[in-house]
This record gives C-alpha cells, sequence and structure tokens, in this order.
C-alpha cells in the first residue's frame, strides 16, 4: 500500500494560506477562468513530474490543491492522464495527497483513489476514501467512488467511463 498520510507541512499555516488563496468560489464572476487555470495547473504540474521536478514548485501544488476544489477541475484532472502518464500522474497525486491541508484532501484523494483502483491497489484505493470522507463526510465522489469499487467494477469499464467524460469536461471547461 502507498503511503497516503498527510505530511508536517500540510499544517503549516502559511501552506494552508498558500492553498487557500487558489480556492474556487463556485459563484464567483471568475469562475471560469479559475478553472481554466486549474485544468492548466494539472497539465503544468504533470509535465514537471514527467520531467522529475515536479515535487520543487510549491506555487504550483498549492494551485493545484486550491483549483481542485472545483468540480470541474477535479473531473478534468481525473480524465487527464492516459496509459503513458498514468505513473507520473500516480507519482504527483501521491505526493499531492500528503501534501493537502485540511478541507483540501477529498478532491485530491478521490483522484489518489482512482488511479489505486486502475492498478489493482484496492487497499490504496479504499484508504485514500477514507482519507477523502474524514476531510469531508458528504463529499460525493468519494462515496460514488466507494460504491463502484465495492460492486467490483472491471477496471477497464471504469477507466473507459473515466475516459469517455474527459473530452465532456475539457469543453465545459474551455469552451464556456
Amino acid at each position: 500500500m502507498t503511503t497516503i498520510s498527510a505530511l508536517l507541512l500540510a499544517q503549516s499555516n502559511d501552506w494552508q494560506d498558500a492553498v487557500k488563496a487558489f480556492w474556487v468560489d463556485p459563484e464567483g464572476e471568475a469562475l471560469n477562468s479559475m478553472q481554466q487555470d486549474g485544468a492548466t495547473a494539472v497539465i503544468d504540474l504533470a509535465t514537471q513530474f514527467c520531467e522529475g521536478s515536479g515535487t520543487h514548485n510549491r506555487e504550483l501544488i498549492a494551485r493545484v490543491l486550491g483549483r481542485l476544489s472545483d468540480i470541474q477541475v477535479r473531473d478534468f484532472a481525473l480524465g487527464s492522464h492516459d496509459a503513458e502518464s498514468a505513473d507520473h500522474y500516480w507519482l504527483m497525486w501521491g505526493h499531492l495527497i500528503r501534501l493537502a491541508p485540511a478541507g483540501f484532501v477529498a478532491p485530491v484523494a478521490c483522484l489518489v483513489a482512482a488511479l489505486a483502483y486502475e492498478r489493482g491497489d484496492t487497499e490504496t484505493a479504499f484508504a485514500a476514501l477514507d482519507r477523502a470522507l474524514d476531510d469531508d463526510p458528504k463529499y460525493a465522489l468519494a462515496t460514488l467512488l466507494r460504491r463502484v469499487f465495492r460492486a467490483g467494477w472491471p477496471i477497464e469499464s471504469f477507466a473507459a467511463m473515466r475516459k469517455e467524460l474527459h473530452p465532456k469536461v475539457c469543453q465545459g471547461i474551455f469552451l464556456s
């Protein structure tokens, strides 16, 4: 099982403030531009993880964690990897779940859970969902994923559903 417990940095007031600065107000006038910023930040950070330097860019990590507070950005992140990039995303989400401050854990924990499930690591998938629900007991995606995983959905079906939804999420973010 992968370690998904929080690092001390996640409790730092300065770090919490840095992440909160990128929180997405669902009623805000700039909602779509924040969603675009969040989706772009996910890709930028993933690119850095592919290059081996992703853990060093604290500002970008804070941006991604904060922007994941938006459901569209989270759903974009859920579908943004493919078979070739899955290992890099696995490292990225595994790193970010440990840095996520309280109130920002649930989205990234669900991303860890989804990738763990696709990797066949159900122990980590359920542990990540536990972290998500500890952070936000009413987090709908965590509840849904728990049901899907318990039902034993075939990994291929889960990955296909995730891949099928991604273009729709992209359209909502970038063509709105």
